[in-house]
This record gives C-alpha cells, structure tokens and sequence, in this order.
C-alpha cells in the first residue's frame, strides 16, 4: 500500500521549499512520466516536490535523485517536480483508488496544438499521483495513464479552459507487485471507472480557485 504522504522542506537558495513524499509499505509496481522513476517497475516511494519558476536545472532526474538521497529514500522511486505549492495538494478517493494532485493550470495547451507554445514563466504541472488497491497487468497499467489522462482533459474542460493540460503533466499509477493482474484500466473496468471518477474529482476541485507559484507567494 502507498502511505498517505508527509509534507517535509529543504533547504535551498536560503528559502525552505516544500515536497510531500510517499512511502511504500511495500515495493509496488508503478508506471507513469516522471522525471525520475518513470516507464514500467518496481518502486518505493514518490516524491512531489515544488521549484521555483525560475527553475532551469536540465538534470531534473539527477535534481531529484539528490533530493531522495537527502530525505534518506533508498531503492528506486518516482520523482515530480512543479511550480506549484505541493501543500496545496488535493485527495480524493473512489472505489479504493486513491489520487493525489497538485494542480497548476497558469499555462494551459492542447495537446494537439498548431505550433508550439510559447514558453512562458507562469505556473503549470498537473502532477497526478494514483494508487489502486489491486495487482494491475501491464497493458492494464498504460491504460491506466490514459484513462487518468482523459479524466484529467475532462476536468479542465469542465473549468473552462480551452485546453488538455499543460506542456509538462505527468501521471504516476502504482498498485501491488504481486497478485492475479487485472486485465483492463479503461474508463469503464473495474478499477479505471473509479480511477477516473476520482482523478476527474481531484483535478476538478484542484483547478477550480486561483493558483499562485510557491515562489511567487513567497516574494509577496
């Protein structure tokens, strides 16, 4: 099972700056796009921690990693980072599936956009987190990611913005390493249709006041 996360700080750039950090009761597969921990496998913990917009490392794997290696995390693990205040994170439950999400829409694209976007110093990242409570095939597990992906376009629809998320979202499923795998993740088998119903809640709720950059809330 995936702890409920604990909200820590470190040191940098003389300012405390937050992360939440997951831990495992016991190693779980995960897929997903982090930065750090991301494709197919075994992981221990999930760090989700907030940077400055003025952010430019271009090692945020190797950022994350150091990070991990400070708060004392061992083995592998999945590492997100955001603009967003990771205190301000959203939960919400459905079915046994649990989603955490820090929600950052100050930059939102559709996916399918007719030229690039413009590179812009406001905040973004959805980062969604999610566990399910049951073993999960590994096609069951991509098609995890997509169907949190859909309830997460969904949400922002709903919110009224023209846009499917921002250039930099990433999604992590986990669920147990061992047991009889679940065949299918779509929106509609046994464990997507709570998984949407409960990423499309978090993200909706997330989305739906006013988010301010930690760094820009710590300079006013």
């Amino acid at each position: 099972m995936l702890s409920e996360p604990f909200l820590t700080t470190r040191p940098e750039d003389g300012s405390d700056i937050p992360l939440l950090v997951w831990r495992a009761e016991a190693p779980l597969l995960a897929v997903g796009s982090a930065p750090l921990g991301g494709g197919i496998g075994v992981r221990e913990w999930v760090v989700n921690a907030t940077v400055p917009m003025s952010y430019d490392r271009e090692d945020p794997a190797a950022h994350l990693a150091e990070l991990a290696d400070g708060l004392g995390l061992g083995g592998p693990g999945v590492g997100l980072l955001t603009g967003v205040d990771v205190t301000e994170v959203v939960t919400r439950t459905d079915g046994g599936v649990r989603v955490w999400a820090t929600v950052g829409l100050g930059m939102p694209v559709w996916a399918a956009a007719p030229a690039p976007a413009t590179p812009a110093q406001r905040v973004g990242t959805v980062n969604i987190v999610v566990y399910v409570p049951a073993r999960l095939g590994d096609a069951a597990l991509v098609n995890a990611v997509a169907t949190a992906t859909e309830a997460k376009a969904q949400a922002i629809w709903e919110l009224g913005l023209p846009a499917t998320g921002t250039p930099t979202d990433a999604v992590s499923v986990l669920c147990p390493a061992d047991g009889d795998p679940a065949p299918y993740g779509g929106p509609r088998s046994a464990w997507g249709a709570p998984l949407a119903r409960a990423v499309h809640a978090a993200v909706l709720a997330g989305g739906a006041g006013t988010v301010v950059p930690w760094s820009r809330r710590r300079a006013g």
